[in-house]
């Protein structure tokens, strides 16, 4: 038996906006409690993304009981009751039709500003349907609210750190987005792993991740910096997938309610057709 630990959790209340570091936080079927419940989009209900619309990681939300809080440099502070009641609004993730709930003006006014463009924001419908690719997921039952494609996002730290050894500076592990930082793993050995339980909570590795231009943004300003891309194309493009992984996706196998906290051990299960690393 392999034994991990989790030094890092992350959550993405706001699709595309600065991602908040936890202690500790709450699995739901779809992922971590508020991870991506809201988004921007366009006026044909299409998601901005940090791909074209840099300005997002400069949005830092905060989820209290009440309300979400959004706060950027230059603008003032936006409360959004944590209310599923508005206006359907038609919206796509990718090749996803689905529908969102529009937050109101203030919000619309806000984030309109800040982006330079017409935009709304809009939370997960109560009665979202959107389900993770089958091919991927398989039996596994995989409920999305607005992430790219799956419910969790796991990367290994000494993944990055091999990373960082081969780029002419290094970069944070937040470039890539994950939820579920692991270490205590060799480098990539995440390629191979089948399930992580954590507690109660079991996760299944489904898909390895096909990463964009985000990485090679400041997570922060959302201006360019190093961009890891060519130097993980020479060694991590996926043929069958056809783009460069790092990280992997994941889906919830059991412990939707639960909570995971950052320094639990996790036992790490090898898929049993793969050499474990060592």
């Amino acid at each position: 038996m392999t034994i991990a630990t989790v030094v890092d959790l992350f959550v993405y209340p706001v699709k595309s906006a600065r991602g908040s570091a936890r202690s500790r936080v709450r699995v739901a079927a779809t992922g971590f409690e508020w991870d991506r419940q809201w988004m921007l989009v366009n006026g044909k209900g299409t998601f901005l993304s940090q791909r074209t619309h840099p300005n997002l990681a400069r949005i830092v939300p905060e989820v209290t009981a009440e309300e979400l809080r959004l706060s950027a440099e230059g603008a003032p502070t936006l409360s959004v009751p944590l209310d599923t009641q508005g206006e359907r609004v038609a919206v796509r993730v990718w090749d996803d039709a689905c529908f969102g709930i529009d937050q109101g003006a203030a919000a619309n006014a806000w984030a309109t500003r800040l982006m330079g463009e017409t935009v709304r924001l809009v939370r997960v419908a109560p009665d979202m349907q959107r389900p993770a690719n089958v091919k991927f997921a398989r039996s596994t039952p995989a409920p999305l609210t607005f992430p790219d494609g799956y419910p969790f996002l796991v990367c290994n730290q000494a993944s990055l750190e091999d990373l960082n050894r081969r780029l002419a500076q290094p970069i944070p592990i937040e470039r890539f987005r994950p939820n579920i930082v692991l270490t205590g793993l060799p480098a990539w050995a995440e390629d191979r792993i089948d399930l992580l339980t954590m507690g109660r909570v079991t996760l299944r590795l489904v898909k390895p991740c096909t990463r964009c231009s985000i990485p090679s943004r400041d997570q922060i300003t959302g201006e360019p910096s190093t961009d890891p891309l060519p130097v993980l194309r020479k060694f991590r493009f996926d043929r069958s997938l056809r783009g460069v992984t790092f990280g992997e996706n994941a889906v919830i196998v059991e412990g939707a309610g639960l909570e995971i906290e950052r320094g639990s051990p996790c036992r790490v299960t090898f898929d049993s057709l793969a050499a474990v690393p060592g």
